[in-house]
């Protein structure tokens, strides 16, 4: 009996063992995110990370080697580098949307970078919140000395007629639309924050006749346009805001350009389409960094090469404009958990 015993309470431990180093082995829960803030590069993540104290690094295969990890603070507020252009933005937010270590379910996203802007609809500094995300690359493109006569323009959509026929969307990632009611309430938040101005950019801004392009910056709603190619000056300028126009059905007010935005969403929503995440809690704010084209007297080259003192003060607002809305999620969480809080 005393043998039996013994086996049996042998037996009991190495059970007991066993199950232990497979609770070991087990992979850890997944680390729930309430709100990841994506950036391009460096200069656009810097403003977030000591305010929030993003400290802790979560490490994510398949992220950029200049940015290999996520930073993330004690209030699941995370904070992803992308890497510039659509390529770089696409490829690290699928890592990010597809990484078994994080919990999206209930995440919102916000796209925070910096951007050319439309004189005729902000300044240096202005921080727009977008309704549309339009891409600017997915056209035909003859030049324009060569174009039919009569064209404006040597740029008209895939497979169509000319400048003026709207495309088809052909490649489903043309144009989107964010949620109404996530982009009212950032509005709500961030309406009347006060932003960062500086002397050089005030100068440079009273070069431009455009009202809204000689008034301190200030947060606004306009529409952003995304494209890896760096254009300035006015033809191409009037033709952004025709073909935001275009692509929107005339709803969508062109803004602000930049490269990444619609690489983004695209990536967020094959993670949607994986059950891993909600694409309609995604908000887009871009900063004004430069004028999209010359004022009087000044050629689109210059301009283009112009330090107009809005790098500055545009990489600070992404930070002033967006804080609203990341300490009212953070403060009233299991309101925004559940969805959009309509006050």
């Amino acid at each position: 009996m005393h043998k039996r015993t013994a086996l049996l309470a042998a037996t009991l431990a190495a059970l007991a063992a066993t199950a232990s180093g497979r609770a070991a082995d087990s992979p850890t829960a997944p680390r729930p995110v309430k709100l990841l803030i994506i950036s391009m590069f460096g200069p656009e993540a810097e403003p977030w990370i000591k305010p929030l104290n993003l400290v802790d690094k979560v490490p994510v295969a398949g992220l950029s080697a200049d940015y290999p990890a996520l930073l993330c603070n004690a209030d699941d507020v995370c904070l992803l580098t992308t890497g510039m252009g659509h390529a770089n933005a696409a490829a690290s937010t699928l890592a990010v949307a597809l990484a078994p270590q994080l919990d999206l379910r209930r995440s919102y996203f916000l796209i925070a970078g910096i951007a050319g802007i439309d004189p005729a609809q902000g300044t240096l500094g202005s921080a727009a919140w977008a309704r549309w995300l339009v891409d600017f690359g997915i056209a035909h493109e003859i030049d324009p000395r060569e174009a039919p006569a009569g064209w404006k323009t040597g740029y008209f959509g895939v497979m169509s007629k000319g400048p003026g026929d709207k495309p088809a969307f052909d490649y489903r990632t043309e144009a989107f639309r964010l949620d109404e009611a996530l982009l009212q309430r950032v509005l709500a938040l961030s309406a009347g924050t006060v932003l960062a101005d500086s002397d050089k950019a005030r100068a440079y801004r009273r070069l431009y006749r455009e009202r809204a392009a000689s008034q301190p910056p200030r947060v606004i709603q306009c529409d952003t346009l995304a494209g890896d190619t760096w254009w300035h000056g006015h033809r191409l300028g009037q033709h952004a805001r025709e073909w935001t126009k275009l692509l929107s059905d005339g709803e969508g007010n062109y803004c602000t350009t930049q490269q990444e935005d619609n690489a983004t969403y695209n990536a967020l929503l094959r993670g949607q389409q994986a059950g891993r995440l909600d694409v309609r809690r995604l908000a887009v704010l871009r900063t004004g960094a430069n004028f999209d084209r010359p004022y009087p007297g000044q050629s689109a080259y210059a301009s283009l090469k112009a330090d107009s003192g809005g790098f500055p003060i545009s990489t600070e607002n992404l930070y002033r404009a967006g804080m609203p809305w990341v300490r009212d999620l953070v403060a009233r969480w299991p309101e925004w958990r559940e969805g959009v809080p309509t006050h």
